[in-house]
This record gives structure tokens, sequence and C-alpha cells, in this order.
């Protein structure tokens, strides 16, 4: 029956459940299921009430942030953290933020989970990164998921359903097109895209009417409120977006996809929760994994798929990042030549690129 919710709606319910610190429910083919709520959004009720359900919740960490705790992740890519009987909320929350380390360094020793299946406890690390949460998951083991889901009126989901949807991009459609006069072109038109599952929408803007059999001058941006808004000093985003957008306007066409990927992917209040670990001293790649990020959570892919839905199929990619040049070859867009990008470097933000390049592979 088309009214009732499909697996990616019930995703997509999920991560606004764990935003407002609602409990969800997991289940796996076996019968084994699981309490699952953000770390972050958890309340000093809702973990009692966790408790008072008997047995012995764990938070699951990623990797990086285990590293950086030094707790055992026998999982590979996650850790299992045993809860104290005598943690509170600010434990929990210490263990899933970053904030007070320097502060507050020793947090162990931390015992970790090595028996039984870590399935369960990896899609409630992905299911809180997509919501732009902390990576970090207070999980309880629970006999009949299903039923007491519908017991307490809890989204319930199940493993073998929602992994490859958590993993996969979701289909992007395009919502609506309209003429925009703009100050580097007056020949300008607005891409609004929107994926299936319920996230972030995507834009495209044209510049003047570029030539579908012919390589489109194109920039992939990814959105950054501080840079392109605030102006901020700490990064060359804003610079790179109106610079792009002029040159486009000087050769009189061209696309510019504006991703909503803040932050890396990691969301804006996590890109402030990195700032904060930056002003302590940490690169842009270290405050990432001592949030319990990898180095960039992006996906380029989105910008492949809508220049393909536009009819495009050849770009000269303004680009500094080799790995925007990778992903177009590997999914059908051909690079004739990568258009250099260098402005906006500011006393604040030197650190910065020079970690992009040294780090990251920037061409800078």
């Amino acid at each position: 029956m088309s009214l009732i919710p499909d697996i990616t709606e019930l995703l997509a319910r999920a991560r606004a459940d764990l935003r407002m610190g609602v409990p969800v429910v997991l289940t796996d083919d076996t019968g084994f299921s699981v309490l699952s709520l953000s770390a972050e959004a958890l309340s000093a009720q809702r973990l009692a009430d966790l408790r008072a359900l008997g047995g012995e919740p764990v938070i699951a960490i990623t990797v990086r942030r285990a590293e950086t705790l030094k707790a055992r992740a026998y999982d590979g890519d996650l850790a299992r953290v045993l809860i104290p009987a005598d943690a509170d909320l600010s434990w929990v929350q210490a263990v899933a933020d970053p904030s007070d380390d320097l502060n507050a360094p020793m947090k162990g020793p931390l015992m970790t989970e090595r028996q039984g299946s870590a399935n369960l406890h990896r899609i409630a690390i992905a299911l809180t990164k997509s919501a732009r949460l902390l990576p970090a998951a207070v999980v309880l083991p629970i006999e009949d998921g299903s039923g007491f889901a519908a017991a307490h009126g809890l989204t319930c989901i199940d493993h073998a359903r929602a992994a490859p949807h958590l993993t996969e991009r979701s289909p992007l459609r395009e919502v609506v097109a309209a003429r925009l006069p703009m100050e580097v072109s007056e020949a300008g038109r607005l891409h609004v895209f929107r994926p299936d599952d319920g996230g972030e929408e995507h834009y495209a803007v044209e510049i003047g009417r570029p030539d579908r059999d012919k390589p489109v001058l194109a920039r992939l941006h990814s959105a950054c409120f501080t840079g392109d808004l605030m102006g901020s000093l700490k990064c060359d985003c804003g610079p790179q977006l109106r610079g792009a957008l002029a040159q486009m306007g000087t050769e009189g066409a061209g696309v510019l996809l504006y991703l909503n990927q803040e932050g890396r992917g990691i969301g804006l209040a996590n890109k402030m929760r990195a700032y904060f670990l930056q002003d302590q001293g940490f690169d842009t790649v270290e405050a990432n994994h001592r949030l319990g990020f990898e180095d960039d959570e992006r996906d380029f892919r989105l910008g492949s798929d809508i220049l393909k839905s536009l009819g495009f199929r050849s770009v000269r990619l303004l680009t500094n990042n080799p790995a925007k040049i990778a992903m177009m070859e590997r999914t059908g867009i051909a690079v004739t030549e990568r258009v250099p990008l260098k402005v906006g470097e500011t006393a604040h933000n030197r650190g910065y690129l020079a970690t992009k390049a040294a780090k990251s592979g920037h061409l800078l």
C-alpha cells in the first residue's frame, strides 16, 4: 500500500527523530534488536529511562574518535564503548564531543566490547552522521524490537533494507528552474534539485546558454555559510565562489554546482566544533578526526549527476582538488582541462590552505 512509508521515508523519519533526541529501533534478520539514540541529543531523563530497561548500554563511536580516546576498536571501523553504571550524561557526551578533550584528557580507561555483531551499531553511527550530528550513538540491546517500537510509537529500521540506502546517494530530481539575472551575467538561470531521501537540496547556476556538445566551464562548490555569506577569512570559499562566477560571466557561459555539503559534509554545527578545535591548535584534518569524521565526508558524485541531468558530458573544471577530477572521470564526465582557481589567501587561512595541499592533495 502506497500510504505506508517505504525504507527511504523511514530513514528520513529516523534522522529527524535522532535530531530531536527521540530513540529509534534497529533490527536485523537474526532477531537481534537495539534501541539507538544520538549521544549529542541525549537527555538525562532519557538516559535514566534507557537504564531502567536493563542491560548494558554502549556508546558506538567511529574509529577516528576511538583513536583520539585511546579506545580499542575491535570492530575495525568503530568501537562499542561500555557505559559505566555510575556514568552521567556529561560523561556520555564527553566521549562523543571532543570540545573538552584538552581540559579533561583522561576519560578512561575506556572498556570496549569485542563480542557479537556490530552491524546495528554501524547503522546507528551512519544515521547520526547523515543527520549532521556527532557520529556517536548510545545503543542498548532490547527484546522484540518491532514490538517495542510499535508499543512506544518509535521508528523501526530493518538493517538489511536500510544498509544499501545509507551507502548509496539518493536520486536527484529537478524541481524547478527559472531565470536569475546576476551581477556577473544577466543571462543567469537557477536549477533546484531535490533528493528522494528528504535530504538537502542542491543547486545548479547556469550562466548564459552553454553548448551541450562542448566542454562547459564548471565548478563544484560546496556550501560554506561562513565563507560564502559572512566573508570568513578562515577559508577561501567565498573568493572561490565569486571568482568562479566572475570567470563564467566573462566567458559568457558556465555552470556552477552549489552542493549543500557544508563543512566537507559534516554540517555547520560540526564545522563550528572543528573551528573550536582549530583554535586549540589542531589543523582542519586533525579536527575532523577528533570529532569522529573522515578528512572529507562529501559526495562529489552529486555534481556529476546534476551535470548529466542538464545534458553535459564534458567539462573544463575550475578546481584545485584532484579528487573532483578523478570523480568526474569515474562517473562518465570527461575533464578536458583543469582550470586553476587560486584566490582568497589571507593571514587567517594560510595554515588551512597549507593543510589542504599537504594532507588533501590540493594543487595550491
